[in-house]
């Protein structure tokens, strides 16, 4: 590990000053794969911002017709939340899988669509939901948030603030996990909304994405002889150790099944 500076702000305008102040510094939320990356050396930063004292960045609270969750509570706090389990179950069910009891007391949610790894579950639920991801500086809908592999629209010195996540008719997440890692191979997060039906994977390809072919199906009826198999063209997804491209898509019909079972039951 490099040496670096190290803050630890307690209000937002505090870690603005300490972004500013710094020639590269790197923002850490849990730390789940910041630390990591740091300890062998991928990545090097003048300082490091952590943003785990500052009060405002945490809890969940109902808004309207919204579940808003700030983006330093933890995966196992949305996960035992009675109101996310309330009003988004699917939610608390994403929260759940995630990892193992270590990682989902440290690692948070906004960590985590910052981070956008291309097989994390919350960018799945982000974009199947069809939240709002709102920053120090604006607020970005979930289709506009997440790019390829660790790629998002957040710019030099933008903080992720709170992900609000307006209430679905009915959702479910399913997922097919590594099972060491707990990330998904495969995860598919379909909700029924007022505006359609939303269908996100994650596990699949270089960056979570949308199945337009099974929203199609979906929207038609929201059943599970709907589904018939994704539309999304092999060449696009992974392959790997952990399963083949085809693999990858016969998993992304059979999970979209399952979620639209759960979501049904």
């Amino acid at each position: 590990m490099y040496d670096f500076g190290y803050h630890q702000p307690s209000s937002l305008s505090e870690a603005d000053a300490a972004l500013n102040s710094a020639s590269d510094p790197l923002l850490m939320a849990g730390g789940q794969t910041l630390i990591p990356t740091l300890k062998f050396r991928l990545a090097r930063a003048s300082d490091v911002v952590d943003l785990c004292g500052i009060d405002e960045l945490k809890g969940i609270r109902e808004e309207g017709n919204a579940v808003v969750i700030g983006a330093m509570t933890t995966h196992c706090e949305v996960a035992e939340s009675d109101l996310v389990a309330s009003r988004i179950p699917a939610l608390a069910s994403l929260a759940r899988g995630i990892g193992d009891p270590q990682v989902r007391h440290r690692g948070t949610i906004g960590g985590s669509i910052a981070n956008n790894d291309p097989a994390a579950d919350y960018p799945a639920g982000c974009l199947g939901l069809g939240a709002t991801i709102r920053t120090s500086k604006r607020q970005i809908a979930a289709d506009d948030f997440f790019g390829d592999t660790f790629d998002t629209a957040l710019e030099d010195g933008e903080i992720v603030t709170a992900i609000s996540f307006p209430l679905p008719e009915k959702a479910a997440y399913a997922k097919f996990p590594n099972p060491a890692s707990r990330y998904a191979i495969v995860g598919v997060m379909v909700a029924k909304t007022g505006a359609g039906v939303r269908v996100a994977v994650t596990g699949a390809g270089h960056g979570v994405f949308r199945d337009e072919a099974i929203e199609l199906a979906l929207n038609e009826s929201f059943s599970v002889d709907a589904v018939d198999a994704s539309g999304v063209d092999e060449e696009d997804l992974n392959s790997d150790i952990h399963a083949s491209a085809e693999y990858r898509k016969h998993l992304i019909g059979v999970m979209a099944k399952r979620a639209v079972a759960k979501a049904n039951s």
